[in-house]
């Protein structure tokens, strides 16, 4: 065995290979394994070789499985008995294929005459390897072909199911074992004669080897050899970018609504963090849109920084800084951020409403939400509409779960299914998907980063129209994408109230006066429509907008800093007619009143200034103190820290990991005299031989423990030996290299051959 085992295999790879290895199983390298029998250790470890079946695509894991059930965890097999096993039909080529899969990532080794896996494979496959149950030592004893044959109808039916898989069935009469003349039915028959396993009082099991007996020519079932095909329809790239840009259009705008109205009224953040249902609720019902696609609109909002929860103790969920200036950007620049924040957001926005398991409900926004497979999982789903020709579009989202559950069954969990179609879901809403097929703007979004996408969403998008159809019932239809400008004019003057191709705006006496109070005047907005209507203006409109002007600012009020007042009306004139003291920006509103926008202490300062002894005066009349009782700063808010994400090793890096574990073998392999430790001798020994083995130019076994606690083993020809450090040529690496002595276990001098 000692031929076949999984360090000698290790050792016979070439350096490639092992860098390939490590890259497949970065887990392996860090920290760098001392030796090959140390890196052997850790590739057999169960987390380790979990995470190295999560890419296995289905039949390799199959393959895997007839391995386990071949034995070849405890005894190498042959690739001849695998073959069988895999069945008629299975390609011999393709199995032999899926073995050196699995001998890349080492979860098997050894020719194809004696193929192992390690023992830890048994725990990544399923409990029942191949649907198969566990073998029965007694069976082997039997002509089981002339059992099975001999049985009624009812027995082989029954034996026949459970062959099918899974091979436990549940069952009141597996009670307790009765002698063969005593059983009453099937399933006691069936034990008495060790057929069948009983498990617990409820539960048999067919043992394994009447289960490949069964099977015939198919010892592993129904193997599925390729993934399952995937239905397309070819609609063409442009129809595909016209439908996702009209999706990102429509996305625009529900954003820009969510900011306006978190603007007017920000929601509450929950103390558990997130948002609550009564505001998500109202998010929903004020743009039109349902709940899972409002919590997906706040999630993109805070992914890209336009929205964050204020600080202090009754903290809100407010637009920031950023969304002003999302707000400003051209609508393919501000497509690009959210598409962008989508493919990287680490969460699952589909998971708030539903309750974890401990039954607590999860929130939109909060940390409940965030899940590692996340990013991974949608740049998946993803990664299979980029493979198919551009135009080409899944007609069946059911067929893409299939897809990528055989490609990794093993990835997302209990929510791999669902995983795949909220990522079509979110997808086609933020128009990097459009009738199920990849947009050029989200192909490139996937492929070449945001930048790039912008563009080809530029591409995407409807010409800007110039102009409305102004209708008689006071509604203004924008029949495309509206300039900049004009867009900005009519969504003061007018709501939304429907939207689509084409959107379609309400005027009523409270948008006009909203209009007239953002500082257009009347002749503004009939200009504003004249010129931009194709269609007449109605009467009706014209009458509006000048019924509401004639009222509107009768009543005026404004806002001011300070004020002064004074008795003596000439005193209050001759501070007016003051030239020093224009800059405080004082406006008579009374014979005995001034205001000023400025604030008070500073009006106040300037009147002293200026030879002038005033008071301030509080609100009942009383004179207060206004002297600044210290300096105040604003409070910053703590900013949101990326999680810590683990880059992975470049070739260079892994590579000199390589030469690391070969120099480690040949230090473990070297002839070597009697080894000196430094915690039974001391560094002094150590020392003394070190600076033996210089001055006669020998070469020197050293034990090492690096900062980081590893140990390891080096060949090293000492050059000199000072200031506690050895400086010595490293045989392993090829370079002269310093080792602190306190850090040096061990050393021997290495016997020459």
């Amino acid at each position: 065995m000692s031929g076949h085992s999984l360090v000698d295999w290790l050792r016979a790879q070439e350096e490639q290979a092992l860098v390939e290895l490590l890259r497949a199983r970065p887990d392996l390298a860090t920290p760098p394994p001392p030796d090959t029998t140390v890196l052997a250790t850790r590739a057999g470890m169960r987390a380790s070789v979990v995470r190295a079946c999560e890419d296995l695509d289905s039949f390799t894991r199959t393959v895997l499985d007839a391995l386990v059930v071949a034995g070849a965890d405890t005894d190498p097999q042959p690739l001849t008995r695998i073959n069988r096993l895999m069945g008629k039909g299975v390609p011999a080529a393709r199995t032999k294929q899926a073995v050196r899969a699995l001998r890349e990532i080492a979860v098997a080794w050894g020719p194809d005459t004696a193929i192992s896996v390690l023992p830890s494979a048994v725990e990544v496959t399923s409990q029942f390897p191949g649907n198969l149950g566990r073998s029965a030592p007694q069976l082997d004893e039997l002509d089981l072909p002339k059992v099975v044959d001999e049985l009624d109808a009812g027995e082989r039916r029954l034996l026949e199911t459970l062959a099918a898989g899974p091979p436990i069935g549940r069952t009141k009469d597996a009670s307790r074992v009765v002698p063969l003349e005593r059983a009453e039915n099937p399933v006691q028959s069936l034990m008495a004669r060790g057929l069948l396993l009983r498990r617990d009082p409820e539960t048999v099991e067919l043992p394994r080897q009447l289960g490949l007996l069964l099977r015939g020519d198919r010892p592993m079932g129904q193997v599925q050899v390729e993934q399952p095909a995937l239905a397309t329809t070819e609609r063409g790239s442009s129809t595909v970018d016209s439908t996702a840009a009209g999706a990102a259009l429509e996305l625009l705008r529900h954003v820009e609504g969510l900011l306006k109205l978190w603007s007017i009224e920000p929601p509450g953040v929950l103390r558990s963090g997130g948002l609550g249902v009564r505001d998500l609720r109202r998010l929903a019902k004020e743009l039109d849109v349902d709940e899972p696609r409002a919590t997906l609109l706040a999630e993109l909002a805070l992914a890209a920084a336009l929205v964050g929860h204020s600080e202090g103790t009754e903290p809100e969920w407010v637009p920031t800084t950023h969304a002003d200036t999302w707000l400003a950007a051209p609508a393919e620049q501000q497509w690009a951020t959210l598409a962008s924040a989508w493919l990287e957001l680490p969460r699952l926005p589909a998971l708030a409403g539903r309750r974890d398991e401990k039954d607590k409900l999860l929130s939109a926004l909060s940390d409940d939400l965030r899940r590692p497979v996340a990013e991974r999982e949608r740049k998946r789903v993803l990664g299979v509409l980029a493979d198919l020709p551009q135009g080409a579009c899944v007609s069946d989202v059911g067929e893409l779960v299939a897809v990528l559950a055989w490609r990794a069954p093993a990835r997302g969990g209990r929510l791999r299914d669902e995983l795949v179609r909220w990522a079509v879901d979110e997808a086609t809403a933020v128009g990097v998907v459009a009738l199920g097929g990849l947009s050029t703007a989200g192909a490139a979004l996937l492929n070449e980063g945001p930048a790039e996408a912008a563009k080809r969403m530029l591409d995407a998008l409807p010409e800007p129209i110039d102009h409305v159809l102004v209708q008689a019932d006071l509604t203004v239809v924008a029949p495309g994408r509206l300039e900049p400008e004009l867009a900005s004019d009519i969504a003061l003057v007018a709501d939304v109230e429907s939207a689509g191709g084409a959107t379609v705006y309400r005027i009523t006496e409270g948008t006009v006066r909203r209009a007239l109070d953002a500082g257009r005047s009347a002749a503004e907005l009939h200009e504003l429509f004249k010129v931009r209507s194709r269609t007449p203006v109605p009467q009706s409109l014209s009458y509006l907008i000048d019924d509401i002007a004639r009222k509107h600012g009768q009543l005026r009020g404004g806002a001011a800093g300070s004020f002064l007042r004074c008795d003596d009306p000439a005193l209050i004139a001759e501070v007016l007619a003051n030239p020093d003291i224009t800059r405080l920006e004082l406006r008579r509103i009374a014979p005995t009143v001034l205001v000023s926008p400025l604030a008070l202490a500073e009006v106040l300062d300037g009147l002293r200034g200026c030879g002038y002894a005033p008071a301030a005066e509080g609100p009942d009349g009383g004179v207060v103190d206004l002297r600044p009782s210290g300096h105040r700063i604003p409070g910053r808010s703590r900013g949101t820290r990326r999680p810590f994400l683990p880059t992975r090793p470049s070739a260079e890096q892994l590579t000199s990991v390589v030469r690391q574990i070969r120099a480690g073998d040949r230090a473990a392999d070297a002839p070597r005299g009697e080894a000196v430790s430094t915690s039974t001798i001391g560094t002094a020994a150590t020392m003394a031989l070190l600076q033996e083995a210089a001055a006669a130019n020998r070469s020197v076994w050293i034990g090492v423990v690096d900062s980081h606690g590893t140990a390891s083993q080096r060949i090293v020809q000492p050059v000199s030996v000072a200031g506690g450090v050895l400086e010595g040529f490293d045989h392993g690496h090829g370079v002269v290299r310093r080792f602190p002595l306190h850090r040096i276990t061990s050393a021997a001098v290495v016997e020459e051959q």
